[in-house]
């Protein structure tokens, strides 16, 4: 199933061609408010589960393992996932995230995963 899902950084600005924004962070991205958010959705459920996110650390090397990790957990996390394919049959989705790293982050893990599980 072919579906339209980008990733963005919260602190870029809204733009109409997101489509449906959905948070995946657990905790609240500092410095912006509900309204600057702009979200559909605050999808904390769907976020890897803190002792995972805390082991990881940002850490680049730590990041294949993040992703096996983190792809078990959502595996074991069906009611989140599905919540999320729900919103991408309606059209474009984008995952938003807080952290700093663009390519290391867990909305780019759960995107991969998403378009590997389809």
């Amino acid at each position: 199933m072919a579906f339209d899902l980008v990733v963005k950084r919260i602190y870029e600005q809204p733009a109409p061609e997101d489509g449906q924004r959905v948070l995946v962070d657990r905790i609240w991205p500092r410095g912006v408010s509900k309204e600057d958010a702009a979200l559909t959705l605050w999808l904390k459920e769907i976020a890897p589960s803190d002792a995972l996110r805390k082991w990881f650390g940002h850490e680049p090397e730590r990041w294949a393992e993040f992703q096996k990790r983190y792809a078990s957990e959502l595996d074991e996390n069906g009611e989140a996932v599905a919540q999320l394919r729900a919103l991408l049959g309606e059209g474009r989705v984008t995952l938003l995230y807080g952290a700093h790293d663009e390519a290391h982050s867990n909305a780019v893990a759960l995107a991969e995963y998403m378009h590997g599980t389809g």
